[in-house]
């Protein structure tokens, strides 16, 4: 059932989960056009179980519009004419043309597409339907746990955690919205411009193609103002650490083979990595520099018994929440296995919701330190748990390849 509004979209397969879908919203802020160009060639620079996405800047200090021609031939190669894109015909999402592979990935960025109205207005949820059996699921599966209540997290965001923001996106149902975690950069030690969110808040999997004007904004609403006193707020209130284009995208070509809107499907590589600049050029810092903070990822993280606590953090937006402040919930983990062949997920008791999609999960890695080791994925219909994929050599690929990308920039 679907309201004629944008909402946020339960999905439901036989084992009655559902993906923590990236929740449609109304979005905005104001940026410099981007432009994405086509990630053409061998593919040299991706590790095996990855795809990407590019993008190349084309803003100019005079606001105009300044793309060198032989990019606009190689765009109009693949159908876009960046003239018609960039007064809307990147709202026309042609099939076939959505379809494309992977690495034929093209999206222009467009200025002013973002501004503080659409960011808020965030839409109610379809309605839910009660969960089924999971003692179908094959491999190893424990009990599913009890609810834990999503605990908000205490303003300012930037000071208790400063990683987490929020990535926004355009997609053929609407404008959408996920959580995500600054990450640290092993080539950029210090200076991190890369964010961690789900495979679903990037790609849209077998079914689909890459969603477009994809954006973070670190520390959303970073005063903890409710939706009521964000009516009037202004940009710098909803977004005071700027706001970041991503100019590439990566998830695991498992995501993008396997990924559904069902719950199961994929789910276990349903992670991405996105390396993002200033809208504006910034002042030189980074991303890491700008917001004071970056999570190590843990690929090693210890097998689920032996994990005594996970805290996933994010912006649920489905009821009873509205997507406008940050939340937190801690657990220790059981195991969810979607499928024998593929990786056993984490799963904690957790009542957020769609829109806490992408968020981080952090817990002592194998050093000991808080480190992230998850991504909520996908959760129950009626919501109560949250199951994310554990990293490994295939998360790696993925994360390693983006560092190289830009280890010399």
């Amino acid at each position: 059932m679907r309201s004629t509004r944008p909402s946020f979209h339960v999905r439901r397969d036989r084992g009655g989960r559902r993906r923590i879908s990236p929740v449609l919203t109304a979005v905005a802020l104001a940026s410099v056009l981007a432009l994405t160009a086509t990630a053409c060639g061998s593919g040299d620079d991706k590790a095996d179980g990855q795809a990407s996405a590019s993008a190349a800047d084309t803003g100019s200090g005079d606001g105009k519009i300044k793309i060198p021609d032989d990019i606009k031939n190689r765009l109009k190669e693949h159908g876009i004419d960046i003239d018609k894109w960039k007064h809307g015909a990147w709202k026309n999402w042609d099939k076939d043309d959505w379809l494309r592979e992977a690495d034929e990935f093209i999206n222009p960025i467009i200025k002013g597409l973002w501004d503080p109205d659409r960011m808020r207005d965030a839409n109610d949820p379809d309605k839910g339907v009660d969960d089924n059996d999971l003692s179908g699921d094959q491999g190893v599966t424990d009990p599913e746990p009890a609810p834990v209540d999503a605990k908000a997290v205490a303003a300012t965001y930037h000071a208790n955690a400063a990683t987490a923001g929020k990535v926004f996106f355009d997609s053929p149902e609407g404008t959408m919205v996920c959580s995500a975690t600054v990450v640290e950069d092993p080539a950029h030690p210090g200076k991190s411009n890369l964010v961690w969110t789900a495979g679903h808040c990037v790609h849209a999997g077998k079914n689909g193609g890459w969603y477009r004007n994809i954006a973070f904004v670190p520390s959303y609403n970073n005063s903890g103002k409710s939706a009521g006193q964000l009516q009037n707020a202004s940009r710098d209130e909803v977004a005071p650490y700027g706001v970041w284009w991503g100019d590439w995208a990566q998830t695991s070509q498992q995501w993008i083979e396997q990924g559904g809107e069902t719950g199961g499907d994929g789910a276990s590589y349903d992670y991405a990595v996105i390396h993002v600049t200033p809208e504006k050029g910034g002042n030189g810092k980074s991303l890491e520099e700008t917001v004071g903070s970056a999570l190590p990822v843990d690929f090693n993280a210890p097998a689920v018994p032996k994990v005594p606590s996970i805290t996933a953090t994010g912006y649920p937006a489905a009821k009873p929440f509205d997507g406008q402040l940050l939340y937190q919930c801690t657990d220790r983990p059981g195991r969810l296995s979607i499928n024998a062949s593929d990786p056993t997920m984490y799963r904690i008791g957790c009542t957020m919701t769609g829109g806490s999609s992408g968020g981080g999960w952090v817990a002592a890695g194998s050093d000991g330190k808080p480190a992230l080791v998850s991504n909520t994925s996908i959760g129950p219909v009626s919501s109560g748990w949250l199951a994310g994929p554990r990293l490994g050599d295939v998360a790696k690929g993925v994360y390693d390849s983006v560092s190289k990308k830009f280890a010399g920039q």
